[in-house]
């Protein structure tokens, strides 16, 4: 049974509007930060990482597999970390909120 109830759940049936319907945000970032490097890639490419964070927050997870898509849906109404993933001057970046929703951070996937 409560197998079942994850799958509802990691469907993103259960708890959360469709995708395309979110307008409120999800979850709270807490402190957010970025690392230098993927600043400076913002500077050079004349971008503000403020509409992503906005993105993140309202669970429009970016470049994600259907079921990373689901698993984000399962940890927002679960407390679990939380992964989206975009791309700015053809460089892929991801914004990573922790379980606790103490801090969200920005950050290429090298630097994980």
């Amino acid at each position: 049974m409560k197998q079942e109830s994850h799958d509802n759940k990691s469907t993103g049936t259960s708890g959360l509007p469709p995708a395309g319907k979110r307008t409120l945000p999800l979850f709270s970032l807490g402190k957010i930060v970025a690392t230098p490097s993927l600043l400076d890639h913002f500077i050079e490419h004349c971008t503000r990482p403020d509409s992503f964070i906005e993105q993140h927050v309202r669970g429009n997870w970016g470049d994600i597999p259907p079921e990373d898509i689901r698993e984000n849906d399962f940890s927002v109404l679960n407390g679990f970390r939380v992964l989206s993933a975009y791309e700015v001057g053809g460089k892929r970046f991801w914004i990573l909120t922790e379980a606790d929703r103490s801090v969200t951070t920005l950050l290429f996937p090298e630097e994980y």
